[in-house]
Parts: structure tokens; C-alpha cells; sequence
């Protein structure tokens, strides 16, 4: 099944509703979706690189509405919506032990899972159901979503598709990777 949504996302790259398709994939990507714009936005920046922060900007509207959407699940709707998506992507347990203390670092919740691979509507609707201030919410989203789509959108409109292979094998990695690095190396000031 996932198969099948995937490469159904894939087909909206050549439609003339293209930038309508990523703004709606992107929207639900960041509350219920399981399918990453990435999968449509760089088929489009491969195929109209003159276009590829226009693009990411449309990703980038798409998802932060989206997010608002999964903090409003979370928010209203967390036992008949947010608990069974969470079930569904696995993170029921998660949510009650991070629960507890989220507010206090939310919003270095939002920016880690906007920028990794970890499925961001869990935060969306994470940050909703703890009540995170609307404000840092939206902030950190806007800047993690913007982060990780407008450097895949520099990373193609420079390099093109030799970059592609790399970006859908190795960006989520690193992008991992720097945020353990940034972490580690703000427990090292406190800590050490």
C-alpha cells in the first residue's frame, strides 16, 4: 500500500497541478500523512530548476500549515485523532515518557524533527496535546521546515541530478548527524 501512495505522489510531479499537489502533500505530510514532499519536490526541481525555491516555498507553506493542522489534532482532538495516528506510526509509548516534560524543550523538538527523518507529525500533534506556546511552535517550524526544504531545493538547482541519489540516500543521515553534533555540543557548554 505505501508502495502504491508513493509512486502515485510521484506521478503529481508531471501534472499541471503540480505546485497545488506538493502545497496539499505537504500540508498533510506534517499531521497524518506518511508520504514526504521531498518524493514530489524533487522530481519538480529536476524538471524546472528556475523554480526550485518557488517550489520549496510552496513544500514550505504546505508543511507549516500542515503542522498547525497536526497542533490542532493534538490540541482538540488528541484521544479520537492524535492517539490512534500515533499508534499507527508506533510512538504511543513515546508520547506519554516525553510528554511530561516537552514544554520545556519543545521547541528543539520542532526544529530536530523538522529537519530529520523523524516523522514530524508526531511533534505536530506532540505540541498540540501538551499545549507548546502556539508562537515558538509556529516559529521553529518555519524555520526547520525552511531549513531542510530550501537546502534541498540549493542542493538541486546547483548540483541537478547527480545530487539526487545523494539527497534521497544520505541527507536524512546528516541532517541527524548535525543535530546530534549541535545537541552534543550544547550539553558539552553546560556540562563540561
Amino acid at each position: 500500500m505505501i508502495r502504491r501512495l508513493y509512486d502515485w505522489t510521484l506521478s503529481l510531479a508531471d501534472s499541471r497541478n503540480a505546485m497545488w499537489a506538493l502545497f496539499i502533500l505537504a500540508f498533510v505530510e506534517s499531521s497524518i500523512f506518511p508520504i514526504p514532499p521531498d518524493v514530489l519536490m524533487v522530481p519538480m526541481i529536476l524538471a524546472r530548476p528556475s523554480r526550485a525555491f518557488a517550489i520549496a516555498g510552496v513544500a514550505l507553506a504546505g508543511s507549516v500549515l500542515g503542522g498547525l493542522a497536526g497542533y490542532g489534532i493534538g490540541w482538540a482532538f488528541f484521544e479520537q485523532i492524535g492517539r490512534p495516528v500515533l499508534e499507527f506510526y508506533g510512538k504511543e509509548a513515546y508520547f506519554e515518557q516525553f510528554g511530561a516534560r516537552y514544554n520545556d524543550y519543545g521547541a528543539w523538538a520542532v526544529l530536530i524533527a523538522g529537519v530529520t527523518p523523524f516523522p514530524y507529525k508526531v511533534i505536530t500533534i506532540l505540541s498540540g496535546s501538551t499545549g507548546l506556546n502556539l508562537g515558538v511552535f509556529m516559529l521553529a517550524s518555519f524555520i526547520a521546515r525552511g531549513i531542510r526544504f530550501f537546502l534541498v531545493a540549493a542542493l538541486l538547482w546547483k548540483f541537478g541530478t547527480p545530487v539526487r541519489r545523494f539527497i534521497e540516500k544520505y541527507l536524512g543521515l546528516l541532517f541527524t548527524l548535525f543535530v546530534l553534533l549541535l545537541i552534543g555540543g550544547f550539553y558539552a557548554v553546560r556540562f563540561l
